[in-house]
């Protein structure tokens, strides 16, 4: 970033989003809907939703530094482990992660009014679960690309905003319809933000409402480690891992 200011320009849709929700959901308060704060309930769900989408987009453009500076094959060159790569990926994605949400609270304080924090200690079981899926989509999307070559990149950017609808991120999944529900339940941000709503309405935080969700992070972050493993010993042994050499 220090060389090439220009990819701060990344920051910019997160103060996008928040201003761009913060400011409508001012305007449902003042449509006076009794028992609603449509700042909480919006501005909560985008802070969030946006924390995972900063994982899962830090991890995967870590990955796409390195194949758009042709210096792929230069890092498995050395005796670096495959382990310790995707470690790096992710505290490269965890620094991009912290400079957003810092970005993401301070506006939604200073200029509406809302302070995530005041959900509470169940921020710590929520943060938890859309981290660890903000990692799966991470590590499965490079795994895609790893696979597929280079000009597969496109489909790590929509792939978050495909599962929006049935997360539940300003809505109930209980209005969505039964094969859309049915979805919803086999992905941990549903159970994190019926959660959030939760304790907002009634103050009440219940884990073993959560449970659910954080079990099924765990699990898809296993058997993406296990598909990104097994696809890059495949590209090592059939030798497509040239596609990402400085002739590719």
């Amino acid at each position: 970033m220090r060389r090439n200011p220009a990819r701060l320009a990344g920051f910019l849709w997160v103060v996008l989003d928040i201003f761009l929700w913060g400011f409508i959901t001012k305007f449902l308060n003042t449509l006076g809907v009794s028992g609603l704060d449509f700042i909480a309930l919006f501005l909560g769900g985008i802070i969030l939703w946006n924390f995972m989408i900063r994982v899962q987009q830090g991890i995967m453009t870590a990955f796409f530094e390195d194949v758009w500076s042709r210096n792929f094959l230069n890092i498995f060159a050395s005796p670096i482990a495959i382990g310790e790569y995707l470690a790096g990926l992710v505290v490269a994605g965890v620094v991009m992660v912290l400079v957003s949400l810092i970005l993401m609270l301070s506006i939604a304080v200073g200029f509406f009014g809302f302070s995530l924090f005041r959900i509470g200690m169940p921020l710590i079981p929520f943060f938890l679960v859309l981290f660890l899926f903000g990692m799966t989509l991470g590590i499965f999307v490079i795994a895609l690309i790893l696979r597929w070559g280079p000009s597969a990149e496109w489909i790590g950017w929509p792939l978050p905003f495909l599962l929006y609808p049935f997360s539940g991120v300003f809505y109930p999944v209980s209005v969505l319809p039964l094969p859309a529900r049915l979805i919803s339940r086999l992905l941990p941000t549903s159970y994190v933000f019926e959660g959030m709503r939760e304790v907002l309405a009634s103050g009440v935080f219940s884990f073993s409402a959560l449970a659910p969700g954080l079990a099924l992070a765990c699990l898809f972050l296993g058997l993406a480690y296990i598909f990104f493993n097994r696809t890059y010993r495949m590209i090592v042994r059939t030798g497509m891992l040239a596609r990402f050499g400085a002739e590719g």
